[in-house]
């Protein structure tokens, strides 16, 4: 497997550019952050009591951008991929790793699910709006929220990664 590019962001893009931009380079991160690792590696827990992986994480996410791009944005009827926590009121699956669960299967259902995004975001502006909690929100305000959950992710990443082989940074 080969490292995968991760481009600065562009410094004075237009707004669009740069929302996509930000959330590519947060999705490269992640993915970075798991190159290299073994299945034990990737199924390995922060610190007890916490179950979270970095393979619990690729399967989140992938939930996320279902959720947040096919369902919210386009209003697709996409199921879950993963059954949500019982603790979680239902909206948060993927975090739990079974015995079934592989990360080159984890792996292209998150790039599957990217892809599905990409079509569904070229097809709207930054000002369209979907519904969401009785209210509208717009395309714009998605990618604001994907990126701040992406981040999020990635700083829990690089926690783990450093708990795995004392990787950093990146």
């Amino acid at each position: 497997m080969t490292t995968p590019e991760r481009p600065m962001p562009p410094l004075n893009a237009d707004e669009r550019t740069t929302l996509e931009s930000w959330l590519d380079f947060y999705r490269t991160t992640l993915a970075m952050k798991c190159q290299g690792l073994d299945d034990t590696q990737l199924r390995t827990a922060a610190a007890a009591p916490s179950t979270l992986t970095l393979l619990g994480l690729v399967q989140h996410l992938a939930e996320v951008e279902r959720n947040w791009f096919r369902r919210v944005l386009a209003g697709e009827s996409a199921p879950p991929i993963h059954q949500p926590r019982a603790d979680t009121a239902g909206h948060d699956g993927g975090f739990e790793v079974s015995e079934l669960s592989s990360y080159d299967t984890a792996l292209a259902t998150w790039h599957s699910e990217i892809e599905h995004a990409r079509r569904n975001c070229a097809a709207h502006t930054l000002d369209d709006t979907a519904a969401f909690m009785g209210g509208r929100v717009t395309l714009r305000w998605i990618y604001t929220h994907m990126i701040a959950e992406y981040a999020r992710h990635c700083g829990h990443a690089d926690l783990l990664r450093e708990r795995i082989d004392g990787a950093t940074g990146i």
